[in-house]
């Protein structure tokens, strides 16, 4: 007998509240993205968008989704469709087609840097394909109509002359700014920003290589961790790193002013913080009789006092094992 959606949804909603009793009322990221109908690249892009609050682990693990967030938007009117709606992407072809220009058309208006890119995949020649918001090419057509039909402007074709492309640098700047605006803690915003320098740079800039340990120990992942090919890894990191210098410069500045607000709230870790014993005050009585710490071995010494209660027992061993 079929399965019914209904019976579908009303089993995983069974399995989710008992997944979230277990963990606190929260679950996993690929249970939420279940819940609501997401895939997992259309869900992580909801997470990266806003559209769906994460809390953070305190040991550092991966992030979780709240059953009061799942249920807020399964309770939305037209749910699933206008959840999906919100992370529908389109590519240059669709895109095309949904403003009713050519390819073409569609590609130097990206390239120009009207239209802003919101993710990539790698096609089988491991070439980056960008993909687009459906609903923000429908808001840049209703925002400038003038430059969907008749000449280009001149500050748009001077632009394309010089060979410029916006589509990385606008993908990276608003990718930034959104995973600025998920942590208040300054290490983890300073991190983000030394994601946009290539390690010469960056060294150049954070001259103390624990500072620069904590920083990549830090830098935010993706909800569903990095990708899992080495292609896209490869193609992540490069695409996040500033090219042009105006950019390389603006990055540099930021961080460097990021970096005096982490080290005034706290010092990078370094080998040993955690480890270092925590000694407690040894209370000296009045006698001098009780140890007190060697400063360099940090062990107990004999007091005076001790010395000379000891020393004849010491100088009749040493005597004995002269005869010896």
């Amino acid at each position: 007998m079929a399965v019914t959606e209904a019976a579908r949804t009303e089993v995983l909603c069974v399995q989710a509240a008992a997944a979230a009793d277990a963990s606190g009322g929260t679950v996993a990221a690929g249970r939420a993205a279940q819940e609501l109908g997401l895939k997992r690249g259309e869900f992580e892009l909801a997470v990266h968008l806003g559209f769906v609050r994460t809390t953070a682990e305190p040991a550092g693990g991966r992030p979780r989704v709240e059953c009061g967030e799942i249920g807020r938007l399964r309770s939305e009117d037209g749910f699933p469709d206008t959840v999906r709606e919100r992370v529908r992407t389109v590519g240059t072809a669709e895109g095309a087609r949904l403003l009713g220009i050519s390819p073409v058309r569609f590609t130097r208006l990206a390239r120009a840097g009207c239209i802003t890119p919101v993710t990539f995949y790698l096609n089988r020649y491991r070439a980056v394909v960008w993909l687009y918001l459906a609903r923000e090419v429908l808001d840049f057509a209703a925002r400038a109509p003038q430059l969907l039909a008749g000449n280009s402007p001149v500050w748009m074709r001077a632009r394309l002359d010089a060979g410029t492309d916006w589509r990385a640098r606008n993908w990276r700047a608003q990718r930034i700014e959104r995973l600025l605006s998920r942590t208040e803690d300054p290490w983890r915003r300073a991190a983000v920003l030394a994601g946009a320098l290539d390690p010469v740079q960056l060294a150049e800039v954070v001259d103390d290589p624990y500072e620069r340990a904590h920083l990549a120990k830090v830098r935010p992942e993706p909800i569903f961790g990095p990708p899992g090919s080495v292609a896209a890894r490869e193609a992540m990191a490069q695409l996040m790193q500033a090219d042009d210098p105006d950019e390389i410069l603006w990055r540099r500045i930021t961080l460097i002013m990021e970096l005096d607000g982490a080290r005034a709230s706290r010092q990078a870790p370094r080998p040993g913080d955690d480890h270092r014993p925590v000694l407690s005050p040894v209370p000296v009585s009045d006698s001098g009789t009780e140890p007190l710490l060697d400063p360099c071995t940090r062990t107990a010494r004999p007091t005076r006092s001790a010395k000379a209660r000891h020393g004849t027992q010491d100088g009749w061993e040493r005597a004995a094992d002269e005869d010896r």
